[in-house]
């Protein structure tokens, strides 16, 4: 079916079992998010994207579930289940009986005033509280399912495949999001840490700390509910979750620091430090906060090649964007 026709479809309310009082649209490059009410009910676009593939029916409901079963791990209230959508007596409805042309991962509305990314920008986060987020990270992390496959992920090829893939995605954006400049920069700062800490790299591995991790730790996704909800991690590809643990700490901390709080990204790298035991993660921080605000400034950059997100959207995009990979290019510049 056309895609536009879901899109309308599923804005109405009388296409949900609760019947909302409205619907609004939220999307990204890869998903369709209707806010509902109460509820979120999130639908994966038909597209594949090189790192993920949903352009089967069969293929999106088994993501959905995946979603589903892994961000279970960190916000189990949430996660509500996969429901179908379906085509009956020529309407399109949710959660009902009739041929099935699509799913959606069924969520509970989290509070927006309780997301990190809008307390931040309200300047009420505390120490406190990123503390208690690296407490309840370092707690996941702990027990978080690692085996010989999981800790290939931790291997010198792996982490050099994952940052080339980065530089090979960004280079048609050269000039437009990324200067030729930062990119060279980022580019050597890179290998050249690789290359240089490639013992610290193999210990990690030897030290048991290469794991099945959230994969997209960023304020956008820590709620402060009653118990601090961390969502949204990534289903799609394992290889993008499967990774050192100080890659993830260096990726909230990295956006702590885009929201200009450094004194807030060291509380939550300390705080995490302190309950892990895990020393040796200082001496990665800055390579891996490079990454992961690299992978950001490159996922914003993607937005730009998505038919559905309209010009206005796109030139924030840019802006959103440079400022990643001014930041990325920032870490370079630092110790260790």
């Amino acid at each position: 079916m056309v895609l536009s026709e879901l899109v309308q479809a599923l804005l109405d309310p009388a296409a949900y079992p609760e019947t909302p009082p409205r619907v609004d649209l939220a999307q990204t490059q890869m998903s369709l998010i209707f806010l509902a009410g109460d509820y979120v009910y999130k639908v994966k676009k038909p597209v594949n994207l090189g790192y993920l593939d949903y352009t089967t029916l069969q293929r999106r409901q088994f993501f959905c579930q995946r979603e589903v079963e892994l961000n279970r791990r960190l916000c189990p209230d949430a996660y509500l289940g996969v429901v179908p959508v379906v085509r009956a007596q020529g309407n399109i409805r949710v959660g009902a009986e009739g041929e099935v042309i699509d799913y959606a991962v069924k969520m509970r509305r989290l509070p927006q005033e309780a997301m990190m990314d809008v307390l931040l920008l309200n300047g009420r986060v505390s120490a406190d509280m990123v503390a208690r987020v690296a407490q309840r990270l370092a707690e996941f992390h702990q027990r978080a399912e690692t085996s010989p496959t999981i800790s290939t992920f931790g291997e010198l090829d792996t982490i050099t495949t994952n940052t080339n893939e980065n530089f090979t995605q960004t280079a048609k954006y050269l000039g437009q999001t990324i200067s030729p400049e930062q990119y060279q920069r980022i580019q050597d700062y890179t290998h050249t840490f690789i290359h240089n800490h490639a013992p610290l790299f193999r210990q990690r591995i030897a030290d048991g700390r290469i794991r099945d991790c959230h994969g997209d730790l960023h304020a956008a996704h820590v709620c402060f509910t009653n118990d601090i909800c961390i969502y949204d991690c990534i289903e799609f590809n394992d290889r993008f979750r499967y990774g050192d643990v100080a890659s993830e700490v260096a990726f909230l901390a990295m956006d702590l620091d885009r929201y200009q709080q450094p004194e807030l990204a060291t509380a939550f790298v300390t705080a995490y430090i302190e309950r892990s035991q895990d020393n040796e993660l200082i001496r990665l921080l800055n390579f891996y906060k490079c990454y992961r605000a690299y992978v950001r400034g490159k996922v914003e950059s993607f937005k730009l090649d998505d038919p559905l997100i309209s010009p206005e959207e796109k030139a924030k995009t840019v802006a959103i964007a440079r400022r990643y990979f001014e930041l990325a290019e920032s870490y370079t510049q630092k110790p260790g």
